[in-house]
This record gives C-alpha cells, sequence and structure tokens, in this order.
C-alpha cells in the first residue's frame, strides 16, 4: 500500500521502518534531516515539503500523521487541506485528545476527506514487537487502511473501537492505567529499597515475579531490566514528566462522575515529583507546630 508518513521521530520513524519491512511504499517527510536521512536509508521516498509529499501519492492519498498532539495537528491539516482532494484520508496516530479528534473529523468530512483516529502504544519497542492499534472512524475508511494496521500490529494488536474519536479515547484511558500501574511498582519497589536490613536485589525480585506471579507485566520486565542495569537508580533524577493523557483522564472521570483514584494520585505525584519544595509540606509542618508544639526544622 502507498502510504504518506509525516513525522518521523522516536514513533514515526520506526513505524516507518517496519511498513517498509513489509513491503509498503512510504513517502516520508519530517523537518529534521537527520530523521529523512534515516528514513531514506531504510527505503523511504523522501521529501522535504507537503507539497511534495502530496504529488508524490496517487489519490486517494492516505497520510498518517505522527506528530505532537494539539496545535502541531491542527497547524499540519492546515497545511495539506490546499493540497488534499475529496477521497483522501489523513490518519492521526498520535497522543490526540479525542474531543480534537471528532472536531477534525468533522471538518474534514466537510471537504470530503476522510479521518481516522489511531491511538497507538508500543514505544521504542514498536518496530521488534509491534504496536497495538485501537482504531477510530468510519468502518468503510478503517477497512481502507487494514494491510497498514495489519503490518504494523502483531497479531491480535490492532481492532476498529468505535467512531471518530474513540481510538484516541480508548488510548487516553489506556494511559491512564498504564500511570496507575507504574505508580504501585514505584511504591513497592521503594518499599523494598528501603528495608536496608535484607539488602534486597529489586532485579532479582522483579525477575522472580515474573515467573508465575500475579503482578507480571511487561511493565515489570522492564524493571527487572532496568534494575539490572542500575539497582539504586542513583543517576536519575527522580523527576516525571506527564504528556497530557493522564491529565485527560482524570478530567473525564471527573465529568463522568467516575470515580478514579488511583489514576489520579498517580497524576498526582509527577506533580510532586517535579516540585524541589513543598510549600504544602510546609504549612502541614507549620500547623503540627501551631497545635501541637511540635519540633521544626528551619531553612538555612
Amino acid at each position: 500500500m502507498d502510504l504518506g508518513m509525516i513525522g518521523l521521530g522516536r514513533m514515526g520513524g520506526n513505524m516507518t521502518v517496519r511498513l517498509l519491512r513489509d513491503g509498503h511504499r512510504v513517502v516520508a517527510y519530517d523537518r529534521s534531516a537527520a530523521a529523512l536521512q534515516a528514513a531514506g536509508e531504510a527505503g523511504a521516498e523522501c521529501v522535504t515539503t507537503l507539497e511534495e509529499l502530496t504529488q508524490r501519492l496517487t489519490p486517494p492519498r492516505t497520510i498518517w500523521l505522527m506528530i505532537p498532539a494539539g496545535a502541531p495537528v491542527d497547524d499540519t491539516i492546515a497545511r495539506l487541506l490546499p493540497l488534499l482532494q475529496r477521497g483522501d484520508l489523513l490518519i492521526d496516530g498520535g497522543n490526540s485528545n479525542y474531543r480534537d479528534s471528532q472536531r477534525r473529523a468533522a471538518q474534514l468530512a466537510e471537504h470530503g476527506i476522510g479521518f481516522v483516529d489511531v491511538g497507538t502504544s508500543g514505544g521504542i519497542w514498536g518496530l521488534s514487537e509491534g504496536y497495538c492499534l485501537m482504531v477510530g472512524g468510519a468502518a468503510a475508511e478503517v477497512a481502507r487502511i487494514e494491510p497498514v494496521l495489519r503490518s504494523l500490529a502483531p497479531a491480535g494488536g490492532y481492532a476498529h473501537v468505535g467512531p471518530s474519536g474513540a481510538g484516541h479515547y480508548v488510548k487516553m484511558i489506556h494511559n491512564g492505567i498504564e500511570y496507575g500501574l507504574m505508580q504501585a511498582y514505584a511504591e513497592g519497589f521503594e518499599l523494598l529499597h528501603a528495608k536496608r536490613e535484607f539488602d534486597l536485589d529489586l532485579a532479582q525480585i522483579a525477575e522472580l515475579w515474573l515467573h508465575g506471579s500475579v503482578v507480571r507485566s511487561w511493565l515489570l520486565e522492564l524493571a527487572a531490566r532496568m534494575f539490572a542495569a542500575e539497582s539504586d537508580l542513583a543517576t536519575l533524577r527522580d523527576w516525571v514528566a506527564d504528556s497530557g493523557e493522564g491529565r485527560w483522564t482524570v478530567q473525564e472521570a471527573i465529568e463522568l462522575a467516575v470515580p478514579a483514584p488511583v489514576i489520579a494520585l498517580a497524576l498526582m505525584q509527577r506533580f510532586a515529583s517535579r516540585q524541589e519544595t513543598s510549600f504544602a509540606a510546609k504549612v502541614v509542618a507549620g500547623l503540627r507546630h501551631q497545635f501541637g508544639g511540635h519540633s521544626l526544622q528551619r531553612a538555612e
């Protein structure tokens, strides 16, 4: 199948390679010369403008966007729109907000252009292991891109989950669950690490739990690998980013009045990790001193 790929970062670049290996023709675009060179060496036809990308593809065109969520997606669609024609199809495989995907699908439909939102999971391991693809859109448009979905996903690794926006909604909840899982593992391993009298080997325990334990998972496999490389993680900062999906999941829980305390607290812990000092902790310390005369540690 002929496909345009816009965005050749860690995900888009590896997806391009996987598609090429399965015999697809990929016309690739990225603002980075190095990313274009890597894609070209893998066999992609590389272009330096969106105009050239659309010209290289035979209508009806299929173009996959693998770029950061938000304004970059809207800006790229605005630049592509004058270059496209009725029957063309855009795919957003990034981590867009599902409401944005619904809006974009409606906007493009006014021009006779299809839109499919694909929640994509797999990270840097997707090249070798395949990507889990959560697909939203019209049934005919999803069927049209099935050859690409089959090449990117492992067996059983893609599904048409619903109409426009559903793919990114399912991916949003997927990432919210991921927040909670990682936080639970993190707290458990911190408890193990703190029990100095046992001198526990965290890599050994993580590896042990991969065999028959009810908490075994791919995340635990990655933890075992991480602790084997650096048992005390001394070179890492205790600073954790969030890329948006966790916030959106918590906001959705509030709007739907669905209790999601674990995911919400996992998100709050990421915020806490970025504080050099905690004003809230100062308030608690001060209040304990006020009502109970408890000791205070003064800043130097």
